[in-house]
């Protein structure tokens, strides 16, 4: 498998051991955190360090040299100012004054936090709003916070006017009642783009992708059982899905450069690209909006002529043979539209996540990847009904033979899952080799009744 040069994602093992401290420290000095950081691990099988969103650490702590020499790079400037690591994953870091640490856990909804909780927390920043924070425990100089974001990287709660709330209230609603189910998919397509059009020219882009993507696991929840019973551990300490760490489409080779087209609108820059050779046939894009915090991981059946070119944007023509990617998309629809996200996948203690879920009934399929560093896993495939329309087409086109057919009309046909992942040492990139096998494994023509 090829994939870009310019994205060659290296481990960081000194910037995790430094950053480890620091959290370490914070929950040593708060006791809600440390019973926090146990429940996290115990009820949902999820690791404290992927919930940080940011550290700020007094000036007395640490300096711009030791910041650089870990691969941090100054964001911001002024008073307070904010530290990224652009090579890895890893919490922002801000400078303040004085001698206070303070780590902010990231959540989808603070008053779902305080709500699960019991606790009695002043919400800075008004509902609905870009970022909204409160401090939830405070021992002397050291404190715990949590944040909700939605589009915004900044630190500080966000000012808006009533009108600008009531305008990203209507393109949450709008976004998540959308028309998924066209006669013709370019028809949604261009549906899906005019909305996003509009809800970025009232609200913003980087507001708008992140209100996009909150109904796109809604919806995509809505489909799962495994997202449904994952969501339902994490919810009860009031977390929500803001362990995300990328979202997975599959589209059409036809529909490719408007599924594109579409992410890019949102804000989206290409990032790497993957080709898992003659033998897999198939290819992906790997798409990023910093602000908004969205990864995207686009799939489609792809040639080996192909992957030379630009195919993100030239466009692609349909083939009479089908790959996984595309046979799934024909008989489930187009992932942007009808199916919705092939699977979410978040970031988890890997073993303690696939065993607490077996608990719950949900199994997952064995891992396919298992470094050190990165380990990947998809739960057992959601079956979905087929219709007969699509199983027809399919079978007319030459796409499934009629024990196929008869087997997805009876049977369904796998569709969704949850993802689990583990990411170690900042490593922001993903197993080539192993995507590869796992896609050979979800074709839905090679599954067995």
């Amino acid at each position: 498998m090829t994939v870009s040069e310019k994205f060659d994602w290296r481990q960081f093992p000194d910037t995790q051991r430094w950053v480890a401290q620091w959290i370490d420290q914070v929950v040593d000095a708060i006791p809600f955190l440390a019973t926090l950081q146990a429940r996290m691990g115990n009820e949902t099988g999820t690791q404290l360090q992927d919930w940080v969103d940011h550290l700020v650490l007094g000036e007395s702590r640490v300096t711009d040299d030791d910041l650089i020499s870990l691969g941090f790079a100054r964001a911001s400037s002024g008073i307070e100012s904010v530290w990224c690591h652009a090579g890895g994953l890893f919490p922002k870091i801000q400078v303040a004054q004085g001698d206070e640490l303070r780590l902010a856990l990231k959540v989808d909804s603070v008053s779902d936090f305080l709500f699960a909780h019991q606790l009695d927390a002043t919400i800075d920043g008004a509902p609905q709003t870009p970022c909204r924070t409160a401090v939830v425990a405070q021992s002397g100089s050291t404190a715990v916070l949590v944040i909700e974001r939605h589009g915004t990287s900044g630190m500080e709660p966000s000012i808006c006017e009533p009108k600008q709330v009531q305008q990203a209230t209507a393109v949450g609603e709008a976004f998540r009642l959308r028309r998924r189910d066209c006669e013709d998919d370019q028809q949604g397509f261009d549906e899906a783009f005019r909305l996003i059009e509009t809800a970025c020219d009232q609200i913003g882009v980087d507001w708008a992708c992140s209100l996009f993507f909150a109904a796109e696991r809604e919806y995509w929840q809505w489909r799962n059982r495994a997202a449904q019973t994952q969501d339902k551990r994490q919810n009860r300490l009031g977390l929500g899905w803001a362990n995300h760490d990328h979202h997975t489409y599959r589209s059409s080779r036809e529909h490719f450069a408007s599924l594109v087209k579409l992410l890019e609108r949102l804000g989206m820059k290409c990032r790497e690209r993957f080709y898992g050779g003659a033998e897999a046939g198939w290819g992906a894009q790997v798409l990023e909006q910093p602000v908004a915090g969205i990864v995207v991981f686009a799939d489609v059946d792809l040639s080996p002529e192909e992957v030379a070119g630009d195919f993100a944007h030239e466009g692609l023509q349909a083939q009479a043979s089908l790959g996984t990617v595309g046979m799934w998309c024909k008989l489930h629809g187009e992932a942007i539209l009808q199916a919705g996200m092939h699977h979410l996948e978040c970031q988890f203690d890997f073993k303690a996540a696939r065993d607490q879920l077996a608990d719950q009934g949900i199994e997952s399929m064995a891992p396919f990847t298992d470094f050190d560093h990165l380990k990947q896993s998809f739960t057992q495939g959601e079956k979905w009904p087929v219709t007969s329309k699509r199983l027809n087409r399919a079978l007319e086109q030459g796409w499934i033979t009629s024990e196929q057919a008869e087997r997805f009309r009876h049977e369904g046909s796998l569709g969704s899952h949850l993802e689990v992942l583990q990411r170690w040492d900042g490593y922001k990139g993903f197993n080539q080799t192993g995507i590869s096998d796992i896609i050979r494994k979800t074709d839905p023509r090679l599954e067995t009744s």
